[in-house]
């Protein structure tokens, strides 16, 4: 017996940003189609002519009345259904006319980014709400032997760069002194509003109230459930697909890819290019910044192969 052909539903999506950064527009699924009463990112079927934004564009003017003035790529999700696979083509509206109100009867809202766990999605938004929570830049600390400098430096890239997530990265220092680093650090995230990741063992939990934990790719290979709670951000250095695969297994809510050039940290280990990084990130299964020699010059060009954003050690760490 043949198995079944799927459906195969090409979908845009909008992840529509309020002026002031701090919400977003969901809107409800009616009662009567496919996981009804579920919250949704306002968007729809493409026609076979259109491409993803042309018909995001028509589909917001029709659903919500308006217009998009800017957007850029944010997500492309492949997921599974029983019956169809669908592709969600999703995109992050930063200047749009028009005030967004329900035109065919279905209720919209603005959410806090906070806010947007409490709402039910269907499992294929799911890394959406990742994607829309998290910024485009990681900054990745460096080696500091100086607490004071390590301080100063930090501090620079949270207030001068905007810099909101940040991993904790210290292999040259043992477990006690790493540990004070990191309550120090998270003070100060704290202070400007920064996530802070902590790369080590997830046991580092239990020490300090950080706001997650990265995995390195050993790590990351040798676990077989998710080693933290939900309610924590659990992101992996990832390398192939193989990692990446694993990284989706666990449910990491984000993963850096590496390299994408060549570093002097890592001569030896050739680079993947741009064409090689697009090519894994198209079926990951959550948002992924770029590594590997990244400046904020290349972000757009991150975005534009469907990265999260870039993560950096040298361009944030002055």
């Amino acid at each position: 017996m043949n198995a079944m052909v799927k459906r195969r539903v090409h979908v845009a999506a909008a992840a529509i940003i309020s002026a002031d950064g701090g919400e977003v527009l969901i809107a409800r699924r009616p009662s009567n189609v496919d996981h009804g009463g579920l919250w949704e990112f306002p968007g729809g079927k493409l026609a076979p002519y259109e491409t993803g934004l042309g018909g995001l564009k028509r589909e917001l003017h029709e659903e919500l009345g308006v217009e998009i003035q800017r957007a850029q790529p944010l997500i492309r999700i492949h997921h599974e259904y029983p019956d169809k696979h669908i592709l969600l083509d999703v995109w992050q509206v930063h200047d749009f006319s028009g005030e967004p109100f329900g035109r065919e009867g279905q209720a919209v809202r603005w959410v806090p980014m906070k806010d947007l766990v409490n709402y039910p999605f269907p499992a294929a938004n799911l890394p959406i709400l990742r994607a829309v929570m998290l910024p485009t830049e990681y900054l990745i600390t460096a080696e500091e032997a100086d607490e004071g400098l390590f301080a100063q430096r930090l501090e620079r890239a949270l207030v001068e760069d905007g810099v909101r997530l940040v991993q904790l990265r210290a292999k040259s220092l043992d477990e006690a002194a790493y540990v004070a680093r990191a309550e120090a650090s998270l003070a100060l995230c704290r202070q400007h509003g920064a996530r802070l990741l902590l790369n080590g063992e997830p046991a580092l939990l239990e020490r300090v109230e950080a706001d997650g934990i990265h995995l390195t790719s050993d790590r990351l290979m040798s676990l077989e459930r998710r080693p933290i709670a939900e309610g924590k951000w659990l992101s992996a250095s990832t390398h192939d697909r193989a990692q990446l695969v694993q990284a989706g297994r666990l449910g990491c809510d984000f993963v850096t890819l590496s390299p994408l050039r060549t570093t002097p940290s890592h001569p030896e280990v050739p680079p993947m290019g741009w064409h090689d990084f697009q090519e894994l990130v198209e079926r990951a299964a959550m948002p992924v910044f770029a590594l590997g020699g990244m400046t904020r010059f290349d972000a757009n060009h991150a975005r534009a192969v469907g990265a999260q954003g870039i993560a950096s050690i040298r361009d944030f760490w002055k």
